[in-house]
């Protein structure tokens, strides 16, 4: 993609549907005149009063308590430097979307067209009472310092000045455990620090609360050493201005234990690495361009331990591993300020996350066989879902032990579990699909590459490294749209099975075809007629090793896609009835439907291979599988065939295969409600269990319900999903969108990746 092409696909992105990347919504009912006036005028007046009497009832009766503002004035945003408030604020949007979607926080963004630093401090005084908490962002030094401190010490709620902490604590827990595995005490350590702006500072003082000494500590600025002998250093520069008589980066490099990189690309070089000390660390932060590239320096140095800022190496420091769950802990306390406790806590927990077994949904997002702590694995990664119930409630016992909570957490157990409910409004799975599918890219046929839409979607599959394309169509009507959506794959594979120029391919595939189906009828003209068909063709291409998998079903009603991928490539061994399954992304997590496109009114051995073909597609994306068979009858409540035939493939179930956590027949709303089932059904298998997964007991029923809750509720959808395919055929529902369409072609590659790694299995055995 060219360099206007990614700008006219971030302005539009920013720009449409909706400009901007926040909005509110409202959090009670308002449907009546009675809601409205409860809302509003007259009702509103109690909560009123109720706050005139006690200023802190504004955390009872107000949105006060989760809502952060992000304010900046736009004076170094990102590496644009000073361009002012209003260019700032898509900046401050991305922010509140992060708080939002890692930690549950609301946010109004707020820029503030000042750069007299009592102006911003006043002005953010006097908006303070709104808030719950401040995040301040892009200030440039040295007046973020002060700007900083000031409002630390005269607002009595939680202040941040993420540019400066944020890096600081990241870098800190994964310094402490870097330095745990190659026996190096913090106190002892002599550390390089490359650069001096706020970042820095900050990071240099939270190594000192951990142990550092300042004494073997060196910074330098774009000048080179800040030496003590030095006119004209601001305070923070002077605080670490160092005695020893060198002054640059060469030469403070000799000897150092660690590195930290907040500065500028590529000013480590090879040779400065190799003067450090045994096991060197190296924390090169520079975004988006290291101080010195990954792999040149593991090529340089097999000792080194390695972090930088980006997401396409081991140990990124990335700050959303600390504010949103920092805040999430201050604000669940009511914190007065963010104080050195707490930021400390931070820094131990995610240290010591590190340190504990993965969870495989973390091992599967990152294509790892199993994450475990060493040297390419010393902070947690920004997908680990432990993170919202790791961090804040150390960060809210450090408030409570500091002394600046209010309002103090009692039950840990029970916060803890309400801050997982919290995760769940946010939905990280189809970043951690696309995450995994990027891993190990496979081949896709695009059956219908000639539609924009279809073609659209394999050009961001392209660009975003998700899946090879293979492009099957018109050449000339995909090359006139590849060059109007600007999709420049010199490299993808364009095919036209109608032309002559793919007539060796085609008799070579009929061959195949009429070989294995010459005594059902089929001729080999017939199997050559059908070749030229793109279904065929493509389906022929996965059977032949021309391809890993297909996508399809665009422009063409379901089962006549159907159809051809049964006919060639078949179901799986031990497979008699292929199903789809739906994940649909709600507010209450990603939610699996069973079976939304084939089977119109299966059996109960039917429901019972769905259920089990649903589980593993569950475990293929790394979670447990706690799935209720519905129906519209309740245990036994209904002797009709239609509930029988869910209540006998449940006992079925439970008898051959005890472990699997499954129950029925049920009636969605008690599925779906922990508190009705555990009242009414306390047998249940299901009881104090999150299901996660339910199993229709008709087509229409499933197609039905997934199709309401992505209307009705805007709901995400994935799929639908194949399952039991011999081979990674994936079926669009007709006019999908091109959302629907990349993460189809995501399921598509990790489908092909989890069929590999079994066939390698096999051979294996």
């Amino acid at each position: 993609m060219s360099q206007e092409s990614k700008r006219r696909e971030a302005l539009i992105y920013h720009a449409k549907p909706t400009p901007g990347k926040i909005k509110v919504v409202p959090t009670k009912k308002y449907a009546t005149q009675r809601d409205l006036s409860l809302a509003y005028s007259p009702g509103v007046a109690e909560p009123c009063l109720e706050i005139e009497k006690d200023k802190n009832n504004a955390y009872k009766y107000t949105a006060k308590g989760n809502l952060v503002a992000v304010i900046s004035n736009g004076t170094a945003v990102l590496g644009l430097g000073n361009i002012g408030p209003e260019a700032s604020k898509p900046v401050m949007e991305g922010k509140g979307l992060l708080f939002k979607i890692f930690a549950d926080i609301d946010v109004f963004d707020i820029e503030v067209d000042t750069e007299d630093v009592d102006k911003f401090i006043e002005t953010v005084k006097n908006i303070a009472p709104t808030f719950g908490g401040i995040n301040l962002e892009d200030i440039k030094a040295p007046g973020a310092f002060e700007i900083e401190r000031r409002l630390k010490e005269e607002l009595d709620i939680p202040v941040m000045h993420d540019d400066q902490h944020g890096t600081a604590i990241i870098s800190a827990a994964a310094l402490i455990n870097a330095l745990e595995l190659i026996g190096k005490k913090i106190e002892d350590v002599k550390i390089v620090i490359s650069g001096a702006g706020a970042a820095a500072i900050s990071c240099s003082r939270l190594y000192q609360a951990f142990g550092a000494k300042r004494e073997n500590m060196v910074m330098l600025d774009s000048k080179g050493v800040i030496r003590d002998d030095r006119d004209n250093l601001s305070a923070e520069k002077a605080e670490f201005a160092t005695h020893r008589k060198i002054d640059t980066l060469e030469e403070a490099m000799k000897d150092s234990d660690v590195f930290i990189g907040l500065s500028m690309a590529n000013v480590l070089s090879p040779e400065m690495l190799l003067s450090m000390a045994n096991d060197p660390i190296v924390f090169a932060m520079a975004n988006p361009d290291p101080e010195i590239k990954y792999d040149l320096a593991l090529a340089t140095r097999k000792d080194v331990i390695m972090a930088t800022g980006r997401s396409d190496h081991p140990n990124q420091v990335n700050n959303v591993l600390g504010f949103p769950f920092i805040f999430r802990g201050a604000l669940d306390v009511r914190a007065t300020k963010i104080n050195e406790a707490m930021k400390m806590a931070a820094v131990e927990a995610l240290a010591r996350l590190a340190k504990e077994p993965v969870p495989e949904q973390v091992n599967i997002a990152y294509g790892e066989t199993k994450l475990t702590f060493g040297k390419e694995y010393i902070i947690p990664k920004p997908f680990d879902p432990r993170l919202i119930a790791e961090v804040p409630p150390a960060v809210a016992k450090a408030a409570m032990e500091s002394g600046v909570a209010q309002e103090p957490i009692i039950d840990w157990e029970g916060y803890q579990d309400k801050l997982r409910e919290r995760l769940g409004s946010d939905n990280k799975m189809v970043r951690l699909l696309l995450n995994r599918a990027k891993l190990d890219p496979k081949r896709v046929v695009f059956a219908e590459a000639d539609q924009l839409q279809v073609l659209k979607s394999a050009q961001i599959a392209y660009e975003e490294g998700i899946a090879i394309p293979i492009l099957l169509g018109r050449k000339e009507a995909i090359e006139e749209l590849m060059a109007e959506i600007e999709f420049e794959g010199d490299d993808v594979l364009i095919i036209d099975p109608k032309t002559e120029e793919e007539n060796d391919r085609k008799n070579r595939y009929a061959k195949v075809y009429w070989e294995q189906r010459k005594r059902r009828g089929v001729t080999y003209y017939s199997a050559q007629r059908l070749m030229r068909e793109r279904n065929y063709f493509a389906a022929m291409m996965v059977n032949e090793g021309d391809a890993d998998a297909v996508i399809t079903g665009y422009s063409r009603s379901y089962p006549t896609v159907v159809k051809p991928m049964l006919e060639l490539i078949g179901m799986a061994k031990g497979v008699k009835r292929v199903a789809t399954t739906n994940v649909m992304m709600t507010k209450r997590g990603p939610l699996f439907l069973s079976d939304t496109s084939i089977n119109i009114d299966p059996d109960t051995k039917t429901l019972t291979k769905i259920a089990q073909m649903t589980s593993q597609v569950v475990r293929m994306f790394g979670m447990t599988p706690v799935m209720a068979m519905t129906s519209y009858s309740n245990f036994g409540s209904s002797s009709d065939p239609k509930a029988s035939k869910v209540r006998d493939a449940v006992a079925y179930l439970h008898r051959y295969y005890p472990d699997m956590i499954i129950d029925g027949e049920l009636q969605t709303d008690f599925a779906l409600n922990a508190e009705m089932l555990k009242d009414k059904f306390p047998f249940s298998k299901l009881v104090d269990k999150k299901v996660n997964t339910l199993i229709f007991p008709t087509l229409d029923s499933a197609n039905i319900t997934y199709k309401l809750l992505k209307e009705l509720n805007e709901a995400e959808s994935i799929g639908p999903i194949m399952m039991g395919m011999r081979k990674p055929v994936h079926i669009l529902q007709f006019g999908a969108s091109v959302d629907e369409i990349v993460n189809m072609t995501a399921i598509a590659v990790v489908d092909a990746q989890q069929k590999e790694k079994q066939e390698k299995e096999k051979d294996d055995l």
